[in-house]
């Protein structure tokens, strides 16, 4: 709960409760608090119990932590069930990237089979391969609407 106090935050505290309280009334303002947070426990623990049986046994493994996004990811991500490690230990990334630069490179060399010809006769001799180095006509651009901008 106080996890994130340190040392100096805590003696800051007690020379505080010192003060604010006095010697004579710090131990029964201490048993005080102690008893109240016993009662808050003992109330939140009553309230998972009444809850985890309202739900029933389909949700026995439930734990009130998983509530917590941080906690539910982490569980879920480091289990087993999903075969995260196998994914990606199947997955080579040079291996990835030499097959498509070497498809890159031999598409290069065997260069396109008609750069002449109309783009339907390129894609169908091509093997349904669209020509990229083509560069675009003048009569294919739009034309210029000066009232849609």
């Amino acid at each position: 709960m106080f996890n994130d106090i340190g040392p100096l935050e805590l003696l800051t505290i007690i020379v505080l409760a010192v003060l604010v309280f006095g010697p004579d009334k710090l131990p029964k303002v201490i048993q005080d608090v102690m008893r109240t947070i016993r009662k808050i426990r003992e109330f939140s623990e009553s309230a998972k119990a009444d809850i985890r049986q309202e739900l029933g046994p389909e949700f026995k493994d439930f734990e009130f932590e998983d509530l917590n996004p941080k906690t539910f990811i982490r569980k879920h991500l480091d289990s087993e069930d999903l075969g995260l490690k196998e994914i990606r230990n199947g997955f080579d990334l040079k291996k990835e990237m030499a097959e498509v630069t070497e498809a890159v490179q031999s598409y290069d060399t065997d260069g396109p089979s008609s750069s002449s010809s109309s783009s339907s006769s390129s894609s169908s001799s091509s093997g349904g391969r669209i020509d990229m180095t083509k560069k675009p006509e003048e009569d294919d651009r739009p034309p210029f609407d000066a009232d849609a901008t």
